[in-house]
């Protein structure tokens, strides 16, 4: 491939990307989803605690299952519910973008989609009971309808506000009252309309917006995002646009991360259920098995032939920068300095083992030689194998990223070669016009 390839690809894509970066909504729904980062955090915790392998060992049976009635609170008020953080958020941040109240924006976002929700909850063979919300409905279940609502209501909030259809208050009123009556107005026009739309779907449909919803929209979706091939079509994006310098993890998870966070949580639900994972692909496979082994392209493989096989004085340098941070999955030193960016050199491993590590990744859990993760969120700073073991509960998650690990470094090897090899000619002709020099 020559210059010119690359020079051509990257005017027409980079716009692209930058577009796509620099989206308004996509930057939101970012935004809300790291709303929800810690708390899913806390409830991965538990959930690991609930079920580390060793306990049935140490704990009789009644202890071990009153153990995990006391932690199964966390997972359920935290990752159970998220869409609600993810719903405040999507209005928060939204109305924070076009400058209005924020706060409003997320209590009346988040009010427009308990609206839409049923308080009922329908058992099998009995009387439905009134006034609860099945917790399914605030996670996984809703999530799409929870996006689609916040962004709707926050913008019919925001447009009002805007044309200054507010109660204003004299000076001298506290600043809470005078903020509260100026949302007023906005507040019940957007919720006079979700409850109309409730009311319609409700008394003439005789159904509710949250099953249309799943059912029109977020389990086709679900469905695609969850197969091998668009996952392996949103990875090659992700090396793509890295290889000319744009956060290919922003761009593409931006668009891809309510899919892969609602295969996450419906994994979850199945596993402190019932054991059992459904889903291979969701956002801890993303994570743990791309870039949770050195960061993005799983360069501490790279890293590591580096230091073993090469022996160019540049390149060495480089890893030796590389190795501290890789090792907790920072890998910018990297990318920046072997460098990969804009390497014609490197494009080809670059975008392949990512590609090749997804596929083994996949139909090694698919058969069942490894577990999937459960839906746990594992912070992105954990080191390899110890990741892969949290993510599945599964010494064989852990034992599955080192195998990826020398899949990566075989891949690489040939390419690095020729990379160290060209360096060394210019670091001994560098040398020879230096001794040259000191001898003139």
């Amino acid at each position: 491939m020559n210059q010119g390839f690359f020079d051509k690809l990257s005017k027409y894509l980079v716009p692209i990307a930058g577009r796509l970066n620099n989206n308004r909504y996509l930057s939101v729904l970012r935004d809300a989803f790291m709303l929800a980062f810690p708390l899913t955090i806390f409830g991965s915790i538990a959930v690991v605690l609930m079920n580390l392998p060793f306990l049935d060992k140490i704990m009789s049976e009644s202890s071990l299952n009153a153990f995990r009635s006391a932690f199964n609170i966390a997972p359920q008020a935290t990752m159970g519910i998220m869409t609600i953080f993810v719903v405040f958020g999507i209005g928060y941040y939204l109305s924070k973008s076009y400058g209005v109240e924020a706060v409003f924006g997320g209590a009346i976002a988040l009010t427009s989609f308990l609206i839409l929700t049923p308080f009922l909850l329908e058992v099998e063979g009995k009387e439905a009971i009134q006034n609860v919300i099945p917790i399914d409905r605030l996670g996984a279940k809703g999530m799409f309808l929870g996006m689609l609502v916040s962004f709707t209501s926050a913008e019919i909030y925001r447009f009002i506000v805007q044309k200054d259809l507010t109660i204003k208050m004299p000076p001298g009123v506290p600043t809470a009252v005078a903020k509260s009556f100026s949302a007023l107005i906005p507040a019940v026009i957007t919720l006079t309309i979700f409850l109309g739309i409730n009311i319609l779907i409700t008394q003439v449909f005789k159904t509710n917006m949250h099953d249309v919803i799943y059912h029109l929209v977020q389990a086709p979706l679900v469905h695609l995002g969850s197969g091998i091939v668009p996952t392996l079509i949103a990875v090659f994006a992700i090396q793509l646009l890295w290889f000319f310098g744009l956060h290919g993890q922003i761009i593409i998870n931006s668009v891809m991360d309510p899919i892969w966070n609602t295969l996450a949580i419906e994994n979850l639900n199945a596993y402190t259920k019932t054991g059992e994972v459904p889903h291979v692909i969701s956002k801890p496979f993303m994570e743990i098995y791309t870039v949770g082994m050195g960061g993005t392209g799983m360069t501490l493989a790279v890293v590591v032939s580096i230091l073993l096989f090469m022996k160019s004085k540049q390149m060495k340098q480089v890893a030796k920068l590389g190795l501290a941070p890789g090792l907790f999955n920072v890998n910018e030193p990297i990318i920046f300095g072997l460098p990969i960016v804009m390497n014609p050199l490197i494009i080809v491993p670059w975008i392949l083992s990512p590609m090749i590590v997804t596929l083994v990744s996949y139909f090694a859990m698919s058969t069942g030689i490894v577990p999937p993760p459960t839906g746990v969120t594992v912070p992105w700073t954990v080191p390899i194998f110890i990741n892969g073991i949290m993510a599945t509960n599964s010494f064989a998650g852990g034992l599955l990223q080192l195998v990826n690990f020398f899949i990566v470094l075989a891949i690489w090897f040939p390419f690095l070669k020729v990379i160290d090899r060209v360096n060394l000619q210019k670091e001994r002709v560098e040398d020879g016009n230096e001794s040259n020099q000191k001898i003139s």
